[in-house]
């Protein structure tokens, strides 16, 4: 991890829906190298920010840089530097995992050499080469998002944007994705990653950031969160539902 360079920049990110206030005012780097775990309860904010850093929806105020670029005044040259894999992911199911490679590397003119290589170790790795023909309409949620996966890295981004990347999956294929990430990151790339499985984010995550109700209430590695916590030694489970709670209690009440 290189805290010197910056491969994501939030600075000031807010989301309004009406009188709701999704995400309240997100400050957040994340560095290159790093895998960066955001957590948060449901209705949280951490699937609305992920939507804004890929270009889903628009922010009601504030400034994202990824690497070089700002997202909103350059953002093919900054969404050209994400890999997105969504927590559903969206497939053309009708077709093939080789003609969906085909079709997403195309986007980014990614040369069918290149394409039909990665594809093949990708899928091997996932252990799909021998469903590599069959449609994907035929596969589970898990194969799907093993698709999607492999889909993400065809124009070999520097960062991976990563939601709920374990949903789905068996224990094996489990590992094979955390096997994935730790490849990515030894090769210099940097993963950020939302996911409800805290084992998965404890074993992955240099550092990580818990966010409730909008707002990011801790920052740090797991030291960092057992201190925040006064919780040293214990895990991230026990550590996430303590800060949650504390943060729960001091909200004003309705009543």
């Amino acid at each position: 991890m290189n805290q010197n360079e910056s491969m994501i920049s939030f600075r000031d990110i807010r989301k309004q829906y009406g009188n709701f206030t999704a995400l309240k005012s997100i400050n957040l780097d994340i560095y290159k190298g790093e895998l960066f775990g955001f957590l948060g309860p449901n209705g949280a904010g951490k699937t609305t920010l992920i939507r804004i850093l890929t270009g889903i929806i628009q922010p009601s105020g504030g400034k994202i840089m990824v690497g070089p670029h700002d997202l909103f005044a350059q953002p093919d040259k900054a969404k050209a530097m994400l890999g997105y894999v969504p927590d559903r992911p969206y497939l053309y199911e009708k077709l093939t995992p080789l003609e969906y490679f085909e079709f997403m590397g195309g986007l980014y003119n990614v040369a069918s050499e290149r394409i039909l290589s990665k594809g093949e170790e990708m899928l091997r790795m996932f252990d799909l080469w021998e469903r590599r023909n069959e449609l994907i309409e035929s596969f589970s949620h898990g194969m799907k998002q093993k698709v999607a996966m492999s889909a993400a890295i065809l124009h070999d981004p520097d960062i991976f944007v990563v939601d709920e990347p374990t949903v789905g999956l068996d224990p094996r294929s489990v590992k094979l994705a955390k096997d994935f990430f730790k490849r990515l990151i030894a090769s210099g790339k940097t993963v950020f990653l939302t996911t409800h499985t805290l084992s998965v984010a404890q074993d992955l995550c240099n550092r990580i950031a818990i966010i409730r109700q909008g707002d990011i209430v801790a920052l740090g590695d797991m030291k960092e969160l057992q201190r925040r916590a006064s919780m040293p030694g214990n895990s991230l489970e026990d550590v996430f539902l303590k800060i949650t709670e504390e943060e729960l209690a001091q909200q004003p009440s309705n009543l």
